[in-house]
C-alpha cells in the first residue's frame, strides 16, 4: 500500500471576510493531512491539525490509522526529516520513503559505507538529475493526492462548518466516507497516451 501525505488549508467560518475587510480578530485555519492508497485512490487515514503544526509530526498519527504494512510512503519536501523516516520504519521496516531531499541537502556521515534511502536519493539526483529521480522513484504518483484535494474542494468545499474540534473531526470523517463511497460507485480508467 502506498501512503501519501500532505496538508490543505481549510478555512474556518468567516475567515474570508476577515481577510478581505480586516477585523480585529482573525480566525485561524486548519490543515488536513491525508493518507491515500495510490492504487485505489481511497483515503485510508486523515488528521486535522492547527495551521502551525509541523507536517512531519503527523506521519505517526496517520500511520496509526493503517493496520496493514505499506509498500511506500510518498510525500512532498516538507517531510524531508529524520523523524519521518524513523516513524515509517517503525510501522513498516522495509517500506520505501520517497521524499524529495531539499536542494541544500547533504549526505549523512556514513553515506559511503552504509547509505540510507535518503543518501541513495541524493546520489541518484546528483548523477541523473531531479526529474530522472522523480521518474525512477515513482515520486510522480504524488500527483494523485493533488487530484484528491481538487476533488475534495469541488465536492466538499474548502471550509469547515463547525467550531468545536470534536465536530470538525466528525465533519472530516464524514467527508472521507463520502469521497471513498464516490470512488466505490465508479472511477475512470486513465491511460497514458504520450
Amino acid at each position: 500500500m502506498l501512503v501519501d501525505s500532505t496538508g490543505m488549508k481549510l478555512c474556518g467560518p468567516g475567515e474570508w471576510p476577515v481577510e478581505k475587510h480586516g477585523t480585529q480578530r482573525r480566525r485561524a485555519w486548519k490543515k488536513l493531512h491525508v493518507g491515500l492508497d495510490a492504487v485505489s485512490g481511497r483515503i485510508v487515514a486523515a488528521t486535522l491539525t492547527d495551521h502551525d503544526i509541523d507536517d512531519g509530526s503527523q506521519v505517526g498519527p496517520l500511520l496509526d490509522q493503517i493496520e496493514e504494512p505499506i509498500a511506500a510512503f510518498v510525500a512532498d519536501g516538507a517531510y524531508d526529516q529524520t523523524g519521518v523516516t524513523e516513524t515509517v520504519a517503525e510501522h513498516t521496516p522495509d517500506a520505501a520513503v520517497v521524499v524529495p531531499p531539499r536542494s541544500t541537502a547533504v549526505p549523512s556521515a556514513n553515506a559511503a559505507t552504509n547509505p540510507t534511502q535518503r543518501d541513495r536519493h541524493l546520489q541518484h539526483i546528483a548523477e541523473h538529475g531531479r526529474m530522472a529521480w522523480q521518474k525512477a522513484s515513482r515520486y510522480n504518483v504524488r500527483a494523485l493526492v493533488e487530484a484528491f484535494f481538487s476533488r475534495w474542494k469541488r465536492v466538499i468545499g474548502d471550509g469547515l462548518r463547525f467550531r468545536t474540534e470534536d465536530r470538525r473531526n466528525t465533519e472530516i470523517a464524514i467527508a472521507v466516507r463520502i469521497l471513498n463511497h464516490m470512488l466505490d460507485l465508479g472511477r475512470p480508467d486513465s491511460v497514458r497516451v504520450a
